[in-house]
């Protein structure tokens, strides 16, 4: 009993919403306007398709699944190297810029202090897991919505269930029994988000930083005296 307490390491652990808190900007829906700007889809079906699963997302009702299977079927259109490419300029040219400063500031304090640290998302696996390495973030330490991939090939369904609402804890959890696996547990953690879908995710940690908060996740906030910071460029 005391050798396998010896080798269970404690840490500490933040975990960071990625569309409106790292950024200021959802990665997802500009991702579907770059293939619209490049001529890679129809423009009025994909943008009136795109347009209403934000405007849901917004409102609350999003079908997540639906969702990232309309966005999938795009990627399952053309093989793994090409995608790589164009999800490359998608990167410089549409989110880069809009890293923001005091995000960046934020997430390297908690790694320099030695924290794990995970960027956690509604997006899909695709796009997060390349904007991810832009803060510094492996695969290993990135949780959101897993997209099946077979003979190399996006198949344009989901792998498991989608990074969203309650699912984010479904994900993390898995994550964290890994970690115990490893022989590390965390002995305080923290959350970071923009938006009333990620309050189980907040409620999860044991500090809530609600960062440039939507209007319902702010009176939430209030009443239950959670951190709120402003993040905006």
């Amino acid at each position: 009993m005391q050798a396998n307490q010896a080798q269970t390491k404690q840490k500490q652990l933040a975990l960071f919403d990625l569309d409106h808190t790292l950024l200021d900007v959802d990665s997802d829906y500009l991702w579907g306007e770059y293939i619209v700007k490049h001529d890679l889809v129809d423009e009025a079906q994909y943008r009136t398709a795109n347009q209403k699963f934000y405007n849901d997302y917004i409102e609350g009702t999003l079908d997540a699944t639906e969702y990232n299977e309309f966005v999938a079927q795009f990627l399952s259109s053309l093989p793994l190297d090409r995608l790589d490419e164009l999800r490359e300029d998608y990167i410089k040219s549409e989110i880069e810029p809009h890293i923001r400063p005091k995000a960046m500031e934020v997430l390297c304090q908690h790694i320099e202090q030695g924290h794990d640290v995970v960027i956690i998302s509604a997006t899909n696996d695709f796009v997060v897991s390349a904007i991810a390495k832009r803060f510094g973030i492996e695969a290993a330490n990135v949780l959101s919505t897993p997209l099946e991939i077979k003979d190399n090939r996006y198949t344009g369904k989901l792998a498991d269930k989608p990074n969203f609402k309650e699912g984010k804890i479904y994900h993390l959890d898995k994550w964290v029994n890994k970690q115990q696996l490893a022989g590390v547990t965390f002995e305080k953690t923290y959350a970071y988000s923009d938006s009333k879908n990620d309050i189980p995710l907040l409620e999860w940690a044991d500090v809530a930083v609600c960062v440039s908060p939507d209007d319902a996740l702010h009176a939430h906030a209030l009443a239950h005296r959670w951190a709120v910071e402003d993040w905006s460029i």
